[in-house]
């Protein structure tokens, strides 16, 4: 997969992707100051979320920052809001009896509502609210829907990046089998999701991780956040976890690491050359 990309065959590959860009400003400050200052190179755009339009106004300002959209149907916070950007009548499927996105523990019973039309409209909308900005992203993943969590949103988002020109975020079978087959580029080694990681020596766990990169390409989403109070407030459950994820982001010992071990931090627009687009 290394060589499809334009490295050496014995390339230690990692793409290091910042998800959640765009939920709230402590996110946002921390997405870019992990790229700018840190080890990261990429991220994600959540568009729904309050904080997307300042994290759209960012990356206009920073065209040099890779990013890709994180297609959204959930929200993660009780007091700090957001919905579709579809009307609400438009996509009645994807809200809970509340006319409420669904939470991210709710996700069997959104996927076992939700209508592949409804789905396909709001994503349009997230895409064209992000090329309308003039922005141009790499590549499409989903927030809490790992490979889209069922196979027709799959391949309905895969057809939507072909028709915007963009990669796609695989790292489930059957799926990336059927995807390293065609030939385009998916993860050679497990996923690496940065709220699998236990917060007690966390620093010492991503070190060690980052030692073993193994040859081939890799992927690690990582959630960073600054942590502060209106952080601590509106995402009580999740920002510790992004807290110590920008902690080792921007750490010297990162950086030492990745240059000891020879590993090659990339981003998604190698990929991007290389999937079908229109």
């Amino acid at each position: 997969m290394t060589e499809l990309l334009g490295f050496p065959a014995d390339a230690r590959l990692l793409i290091l992707n910042l998800d959640d860009f765009g939920m709230y400003p402590a996110i946002n400050a921390a997405v870019v100051r992990s790229i700018e200052d840190g080890i990261a190179t990429s991220c994600s755009l959540m568009v729904p979320c309050p904080a997307a339009p300042a994290a759209i106004c960012l990356l206009r300002d920073r065209p040099e920052i890779p990013f890709g959209i994180h297609l959204t149907l959930f929200c993660d916070t009780t007091d700090y809001r957001w919905g579709p950007l579809s009307a609400a009548e438009k996509v009645p499927s994807l809200l809970d009896k509340t006319g409420a996105l669904f939470t991210p523990k709710e996700v069997p019973t959104l996927l076992a509502q939700a209508h592949l039309d409804e789905v396909e409209l709001e994503f349009r909308a997230q895409i064209r609210a992000v090329v309308d900005a003039g922005l141009t992203p790499t590549h499409l993943d989903w927030h809490c829907l790992a490979d889209g969590g069922r196979t027709d949103i799959l391949e309905m988002t895969v057809s939507l990046a072909a028709e915007y020109g963009l990669a796609v975020r695989i790292w489930l079978e059957p799926a990336l089998g059927r995807f390293r087959e065609q030939g385009l580029p998916v993860v050679d080694h497990d996923f690496l999701d940065s709220f699998s990681l236990d917060l007690d020596g966390k620093a010492d766990r991503y070190a060690r991780l980052l030692r073993e990169v193994p040859r081939g390409l890799t992927e690690w989403a990582v959630h960073p956040g600054m942590g502060d109070a209106q952080a601590q407030a509106i995402d009580p459950g999740g920002w510790r976890v992004r807290r110590t994820d920008y902690e080792f982001l921007i750490s010297s010992l990162a950086r030492e690491i990745l240059q000891e071990e020879e590993i090659f931090v990339t981003d998604y627009r190698a990929a991007q050359r290389i999937w079908p687009g229109p």
